[in-house]
This record gives C-alpha cells, sequence and structure tokens, in this order.
C-alpha cells in the first residue's frame, strides 16, 4: 500500500538549558576543586563569588518573577478559585501531561528545550484579559498555543523567562446553515470544525487543510489550504470576521478592530497582532458523496513521465477535481532495489463516470479504471487521504490525539513553471539518499482556479498564480536521536537546495503556516524592519511592509513576539 504520509505542519530553535548547573553543598563555600588550587588569586575567587552570587540571585529573581505573576491572577479573577484550577506551574502534577498533550513533534519533548514557567488554559475572556495585564506587569513573556502544531515550537518555546496561553478550551463552534457560516473558536480543530459543520448540514463544507488535530486559530493565520483550495480559495480566504483581544485587553470584532487589522489576522500569522478568539467562516456547498482514487506507480511504471504530465493536467481539470501527489522512497518488490514511489491520490465532487471521462480524455497516461475509483461521503475523505479508516468517521474528526507524534522537520516551495525531467531526477536521487519512508513530499495543485484570480494583496498570504505547492518533510526516530536529527535535518536541506533550482527566487516563497527558521530569527532584543524582511518576505513578499505598519499601529511596543515575530518600525 502507498506510505501514509503524516501532514503534521514545523524546530532548528536557539535552545537553551532548562536548569542551571548547582552547587549542592552551601553556596557560600567553594567546590574542593578550586579549594585545592594554591595558585588561584583573590581577585579570581572573588569573581567567582560574584558570579555565584548573581547566579543565584538571578534563579531567586526568576523564581519570585512567575509566582508573582501567578499571585496577580489570582488577585484579579473574579473566581479566584475557579481560575486557579486552569494554572499550571512546574511544581503541579499536571503541568508535563498539559504541556506535552499538544506538542505535535516529539523533537520537543527533549530536556534541554526551553520550558514555560506557568501554563493557563483559559475557559473565559476575563481571564485572557487578566493574563494580558499581569503579563505585562510581571514582565513574562507570553507565548499562545492553539493546537501545537507550530513547525519550530514557536508557540511554546522561547529563551526568555515565558508562560504560555493555552487555547483549547476555546472550541465552541456554531453552524448557521441559513447563511451558509460558522463561527469557530480558535482552539477548535479542524476535524471538529468539520464534524459540526456536517452533522449541520452534510451538503456544507469549510475549505481548509487535512489534518484532522491542527487547529483553527493557527491554521487561518498562516492561510490554511486543501482539496477545496482551486474553486474556493484559502481557509483565510473564507473569514468574513473574528473576535480578538488586542495588547491593550480590548474585544475586538471586524468591525471595532478596522480593517487594517482585520487583513493582518487572516495570513499575516494573527499571534504577531492580537490574541485569536474565535473567527466567523463563510461555508462551502458540497455533494453528499463524492468520488476518490489512491493509485501507487513508482519509477518502473513510469511514474517521471507522469508526475512530469501531472504539471502540465493539473491546472487544466475542473475546479471540483483535485489530484495531489504522495512521494517517498521504497524497496522495490520488482526489482529489490530502492525506487520512488508516487500516489496519486485525488476526490471528485462527482459521480464515477463523469471521473473517468474527464481522467482518459485530460490524463490518459495514468491509466485509471473503475474498479481504481471508490465512492464515499465527502467527509470521509479526510481519513482517506492520510492513510487512515473511514469507518468512524467521528472518532477520527473529534479525537484530539493524532496517531502519532514523530520527530520531524519540514519546508514548503511554491511551483510556478513544470520541473522538467532532468529536475526530477535530481529530487528522486536526493529521496533514496535516506532510508525508505524517511523523507517524503506532497504536492497540492494551486493553479487553474480561484487562486490565480485573488490578487497577491487581498491578505498577508501572497503566493497566488502558482502551479502547486510542496510540502517537504524528514523523519527520525529517538534512538541517537541527537546524532540522526542532524543528519536528517541537513539532508532535508539539501533537497531544499535541489528543488530551489526550478523555483522563484528573489525572494524564494515560503509558507507561514510550516514556519522555518533556517530562513532566519529575529534578534533577542529589538529587530529591525530590513533584518526581519529576511525571514518576512518569502513568507509575505510585499505584504510585508504593511504588515509592519499594522503592527507598529495595534502593537507599537512589540508585546506579541516571538523568534519570527513582525517588527516595528521603531
Amino acid at each position: 500500500g502507498r506510505p501514509k504520509l503524516l501532514l503534521y505542519r514545523r524546530l532548528e530553535i536557539n535552545s537553551w538549558k532548562n536548569s542551571r548547573n548547582s552547587i549542592n553543598s552551601n553556596p557560600m563555600i567553594l567546590p574542593k576543586s578550586l579549594q585545592k588550587s594554591t595558585k588561584m588569586s583573590y581577585s579570581k575567587m572573588l569573581q567567582f563569588l560574584f558570579v555565584l552570587l548573581f547566579s543565584i540571585s538571578w534563579a531567586s529573581a526568576a523564581h519570585r518573577s512567575h509566582e508573582d505573576f501567578v499571585q496577580c491572577l489570582l488577585h484579579h479573577s473574579e473566581n479566584p478559585s475557579a481560575f486557579s484550577k486552569l494554572i499550571f506551574t512546574q511544581n503541579n502534577s499536571s503541568y508535563s501531561s498539559v504541556l506535552d498533550f499538544y506538542i505535535q513533534n516529539s523533537r520537543f519533548f527533549a530536556p534541554n528545550v526551553p520550558k514555560p514557567k506557568v501554563i493557563i488554559t483559559p475557559n473565559i475572556e476575563p481571564q485572557i484579559q487578566t493574563a494580558l495585564f499581569c503579563s505585562k506587569k510581571h514582565g513574562l513573556q507570553m507565548r499562545i498555543r492553539s493546537g501545537g502544531h507550530d513547525f519550530e515550537g514557536s508557540s511554546f518555546i522561547s529563551d526568555a523567562p515565558f508562560f504560555v496561553l493555552d487555547m483549547f478550551n476555546f472550541r465552541s463552534i456554531s453552524v448557521d446553515v441559513k447563511s451558509r457560516t460558522a463561527w469557530v473558536g480558535a482552539g477548535a480543530t479542524l476535524g471538529e470544525t468539520y464534524y459540526n459543520i456536517y452533522a449541520a448540514n452534510s451538503s456544507l463544507a469549510f475549505p481548509a487543510g487535512y489534518w484532522p488535530t491542527v487547529c483553527i486559530g493557527g491554521h487561518i493565520s498562516g492561510g490554511g489550504y486543501g482539496p477545496l483550495t482551486r474553486q474556493f480559495g484559502l481557509a483565510a480566504d473564507n473569514v468574513i470576521d473574528a473576535r480578538v483581544i488586542d495588547v491593550n485587553g480590548r474585544i475586538l470584532n471586524r468591525k471595532s478592530m478596522g480593517e487594517d487589522l482585520f487583513w493582518a489576522i487572516r495570513g499575516g500569522v494573527g499571534a504577531n497582532f492580537a490574541i485569536i478568539l474565535g473567527y466567523k467562516l463563510k461555508l462551502a456547498e458540497v455533494p453528499d458523496k463524492v468520488t476518490t482514487f489512491s493509485i501507487n506507480r513508482t519509477l518502473e511504471q513510469n511514474a517521471t513521465q507522469l508526475v512530469h504530465k501531472w504539471q502540465y493536467v493539473t491546472t487544466e481539470l475542473p475546479l471540483n477535481l483535485i489530484v495531489s501527489l504522495q512521494f517517498a522512497s521504497i524497496d522495490s518488490n520488482q526489482t529489490g532495489k530502492r525506487t520512488i514511489q508516487v500516489t496519486f491520490m485525488s476526490v471528485f465532487r462527482g459521480k464515477v463516470d463523469e471521473l473517468l471521462s474527464i481522467m482518459n480524455q485530460q490524463f490518459p497516461e495514468l491509466g485509471l479504471k473503475k474498479e481504481d475509483c471508490k465512492e464515499m461521503l465527502w467527509i470521509q475523505y479526510f481519513p482517506y487521504h492520510v492513510g487512515q479508516p473511514i469507518g468512524n468517521i467521528k472518532e477520527f474528526l473529534t479525537s484530539r490525539i493524532p496517531p502519532a507524534k514523530p520527530y520531524f522537520k519540514a519546508k514548503a516551495d511554491f511551483v510556478k513553471k513544470p520541473i522538467p525531467i532532468k529536475g526530477l531526477e535530481e529530487i528522486w536521487k536526493q529521496l533514496n539518499e535516506v532510508p525508505p519512508l524517511i523523507g517524503q513530499m506532497e504536492w497540492t495543485p494551486y493553479g487553474g482556479g480561484v487562486m490565480d484570480t485573488i490578487p497577491e494583496s487581498a491578505i498577508p498570504f501572497p503566493h497566488r498564480g502558482n502551479l502547486f505547492i510542496m510540502f517537504e518533510v524528514v523523519y527520525w526516530n529517538a534512538t541517537n536521536q541527537e546524532v540522526v536529527s542532524k543528519e536528517r535535518i541537513n539532508w532535508l536541506r539539501v533537497l531544499h537546495k535541489i528543488i530551489g533550482k526550478y523555483v522563484p527566487s528573489k525572494p524564494r516563497a515560503a509558507y507561514a503556516d510550516y514556519r522555518d527558521l533556517d530562513l532566519g530569527v529575529n534578534n533577542k532584543e529589538k529587530t529591525s524592519v530590513e533584518k526581519a524582511r529576511i525571514w518576512g518576505a518569502p513568507y509575505f513578499k510585499n505584504n510585508f511592509d504593511r504588515l509592519v505598519k499594522v503592527k507598529t499601529e495595534v502593537d507599537p511596543y512589540d508585546f506579541f513576539k516571538n523568534e519570527q515575530s513582525i517588527p516595528t518600525f521603531h
């Protein structure tokens, strides 16, 4: 069968030790190694004592800071008893389970990855406002987490002392069938959103991504693409209102926040500007049943020529048909040698006979047959696409626990012109450089539909007029993790460099939902606009300057910050 491509979406971050080397005895007594040194000068002893006392003072101050922060939360709460049950410090027995539950990449379970001093899991808006106030008062940096799929862990990791505002309790979903809209909380998953829409009316859907545990708050913030993108656009293109809490603690909707901020939070990474509470979504109409197919082809079965032809065909297909590609290196059943397997994965919002007619006319080389096709409910396509059983659809869509939490690193590219045969063969060669199924790709069509007609400046996501988006990923396991991770990440960078020959540069495009710190990071203190442009232009192209302008207006002192947060002009 085909490889089960794990569509988890981000870390090569500058990490620091979570704990300092401590002296276990009386801190005022020098270690024996120094006591024995008769040559140690008096000035050096004083220098050592100064550093030691400073370290003790720093650790004590940091401890007091987060304790004062927690006291501030409770002091300014209308119901301290209820709020205290939603606050987890590192001494709390549930701290690790709360932190780890929404970490989706096992890279970030490493003991040297910085941990938050406090985790807050609010369930009402005033608790968020209180957290905002106390964060400013006590200088504890805020990181905002919805589903934890940030590819670089920036929603729950920081070099500075910080706390995590975990939004998973903000997951209410209200569907209005008559107006074909839905209000969805930032902490609701795509799967929960899809299932609730389906339960309200099986002919309605929302144009967003494939993986069910990704949360709405982060997904829409960077764009959000999936099987409906060619016809209806991105998830962010289909947001018609939002509720946020700004840096001053005000709860705002589209009207009160203004069009500039509303523009910025749809594709410009919402956590750069405000705390996203929820979005109002415009829903699309879909048939109850669809036709799908999943066909594997190897190099020995003409896969190279088929992929080359696919690049020309995909933009010409009807908008209710999408054929995406999944790639992995495998051991060939025919030759026993390594080969590339390409899975042609499709969903057609129509009947099987019509699908066969279209494919045999426009892509006869694939050789699609009726027995390759399956009819299923639209809602069942999501588990089918990621290689999961389609029987218990409610369990698959509403479970917040992913099937696995692999170690991985990923990147993205946008392709405007077909990659020649020579380029494809270079890519195949690199895929074969790692063990089977370790390096994978998925190519998802973008072109030939509404994505070509929406202006680049309509929302911060600028990548219009492309043939397809590439998702490039490498996996590894826990065995010898530190050494293997460096090898695998280096392999991915080489693959990315090879692909770079065949995609536009200046800047080479990147996808904000697939955060990649290889592009560059901000300074720990003030970052200039021009330095941030190094990573900002690949994500946002010419929209970067407008994002900086909005940031300067709504968050002039850069409260909402991370390794790749939008800077201010001053």
